[in-house]
């Protein structure tokens, strides 16, 4: 091969190994941003008498879905959980819910848990959770209804909470964008090759209502500074930092019941 042969050839390297770089990114999203457990469809999910399981149907897929039921609520919480795990690790605080007087509904994401299919663009997973917001709907006319997101579901409660317009609006380890997040982390990447940008920062002005968010300080995954980003778009946004938590421990913090708690208590 001639010198100038040679040359080419290390002239282009580096765009052949961003470019299969980025296409590698592009065809593996799901697999990086998304962490599911399944479980078999015999395991009993609904261990105490006021949680009932139930089944969304939704295009291609069957939906799992956990439910706090009560005598008399006085509404509804949809909780839009994590990217990691099922239903067996995320429902897990019904006592506090019952304290507060709401029902909770939690939906499983496609391939999570007993949640059949799997998940292929953004669209597709706003579409699955309004589908579970219609099922539960008619049970809570005239009630109060709350939207809660934490961390990768932070994306989907605000897209669904500009839609629906709840009572309130409570966003867990936010983030103001995927893509944003991104081009942080890996500047050299195309904001194009991001299929799953999750525009927090493009719907929040859009919710009418009071939205909430918690965040720990010390959250090492999702940092502190996107809640602020979301903050600063928002008159009706009420940032609460909570000192020395991060991203997996936020819930154990008082200062986070405490705050979630008060801001239920507050649509009385």
């Amino acid at each position: 091969m001639s010198a100038a042969r040679v040359a080419l050839a290390l002239l282009l390297l580096p765009a052949a190994v961003w470019a299969a770089v980025t296409a590698a990114l592009w065809w593996q999203q799901e697999r990086l941003l998304f962490h599911p457990t399944p479980l078999a469809a015999d395991v009993h999910l609904a261990t105490e008498p006021d949680v009932h399981e139930s089944v969304v149907e939704v295009p291609g897929a069957r939906l799992s879905v956990l439910e706090l039921r009560l005598a008399q609520p006085r509404g509804v919480v949809l909780f839009l959980h994590g990217n990691a795990g099922n239903l067996q690790g995320w429902f897990t605080d019904a006592a506090f819910y019952r304290r507060a007087g709401f029902d909770l509904v939690m939906p499983d994401y496609r391939g999570y848990g007993k949640s059949t299919g799997h998940i292929q663009s953004e669209a597709q997973l706003h579409a699955d959770m309004a589908a579970v917001w219609r099922a539960v709907a008619p049970r809570y006319a005239g009630k109060r209804v709350v939207l809660i997101g934490r961390s990768i579901g932070t994306g989907l409660a605000a897209r669904l909470a500009a839609d629906i317009q709840p009572d309130l609006t409570v966003l867990l380890s936010p983030y103001a964008s995927i893509v944003g997040l991104a081009r942080e982390r890996f500047p050299w990447l195309p904001p194009q090759a991001v299929r799953y940008p999750l525009r927090t920062d493009e719907v929040i002005e859009r919710i009418r209502g009071p939205v909430l968010l918690l965040h720990g300080r010390q959250d090492e995954i999702i940092p502190v500074s996107e809640s602020r980003k979301l903050q600063a778009l928002s008159p009706r946004v009420r940032l609460q930092e909570i000192d020395g938590a991060g991203h997996n421990d936020l819930h154990l913090f008082p200062a986070y019941r405490d705050g979630l708690a008060g801001a239920l208590d507050a649509l009385r």
